[in-house]
């Protein structure tokens, strides 16, 4: 029986996210659907797209298939499940008729190990996954970063559930770990700890810990790369003459000088205040905004009219 790569055959990496796994799919269903693919060949591929993507887009079948990619993966034309495999899914229904799946398919996720079995075979005395080595499972968990914490290194307490075989069975437990999160991390940037997932079983190695950096958002700052842009709130009279305003950044304030006559929309770059990167840092960019006040009192409007009668202006003048 043939080893199937499901992730060489949709053409992603072992620890590509489900958003990744999703568009391969699409993309390969689509060029050898039998209905707009006339080759062949073209129904089998796509049974075996489907076969690939029904096991990895699954977490539970994704982590059983890991499992044993890991003892399997060399035995390309003699594959065999390990002995005493028995899937642990508790999933009966497929979003394809598992007939028209391969055979390592069914063998994987269909095994179930006979009570029956020779007395000459040596796997007959209850032989289980606990009783040869194995690698643990890997194991995945988002960690929320404020926008302030990417500018240096910085170390956080985490909690994940660990897996690990106890008793022949798989069991989770509670683990803590204190990690370090470097400088300069972008949102959905993958950080692997390796041998820090499930404990390996008979002197198998331990799985890795994947960690998921998610940037939470800011009330000021909106990300755009290494870039951040931020609303600068101008009053009318600030926008005409001109102004020395103080802006918060992510590392302190600064001091920036707003040009006379300036329009709402117009951009004012502060050099080096963004996010950091390989090398230096990213801007900040702060995109003017013209604001009337809430209200106006008598004196305030005896000039805002006496500006109406003086002023030429017309903005719409291009309606003309």
């Amino acid at each position: 029986m043939e080893f199937k790569d499901y992730y060489a055959i949709l053409g992603v990496a072992k620890d590509a996210e489900l958003k990744e796994i999703k568009k391969a799919y699409r993309k390969l269903a689509l060029e050898f659907h039998p209905d707009m693919n006339a080759a062949d060949d073209a129904e089998e591929k796509f049974k075996e797209v489907a076969e690939a993507y029904e096991v990895l887009k699954d977490t539970e079948k994704r982590a059983e298939y890991d499992e044993i990619r890991k003892y399997g993966a060399g035995q390309k034309q003699g594959f065999t499940p390990p002995p005493g495999w028995q899937s642990e899914s508790q999933h009966t229904h497929w979003d394809a008729n598992s007939e028209d799946f391969s055979d390592f398919f069914n063998s994987v996720f269909s095994a179930r190990r006979s009570r029956q079995q020779s007395h000459n075979d040596p796997f007959s005395q209850g032989y289980t996954r606990a009783d040869y080595p194995m690698t643990g499972q890997d194991a995945e968990l988002e960690v929320p970063i404020f926008l302030e914490d990417t500018l240096h290194s910085s170390a956080k307490t985490v909690e994940f559930m660990q897996s690990e075989v106890a008793n022949a069975q798989l069991v989770k437990k509670k683990k803590t770990l204190k990690v370090k999160i470097p400088q300069g991390v972008v949102d959905g940037q993958r950080i692997r700890l390796k041998g820090q997932g499930g404990k390996g079983n008979q002197g198998g190695e331990n799985g890795d810990l994947y960690l998921h950096i998610r940037l939470v958002p800011h009330p000021l700052f909106d990300v755009q790369g290494h870039d951040l842009t931020m609303t600068l709130p101008l009053a009318p009279w600030e926008a005409i003459l001109g102004t020395e305003i103080t802006v918060p950044t992510l590392d302190g304030k600064v001091k920036m000088i707003v040009q006379p006559n300036s329009q709402t929309g117009q951009k004012l770059r502060i050099k080096g205040k963004g996010l950091k990167r390989k090398s230096g840092y990213g801007d900040l960019f702060a995109v003017l905004k013209i604001v009337n006040p809430p209200e106006t009192d008598e004196k305030a409007l005896t000039l805002w009219n006496e500006l109406a009668k003086t002023s030429a202006f017309d903005p719409r003048k291009e309606w003309s």
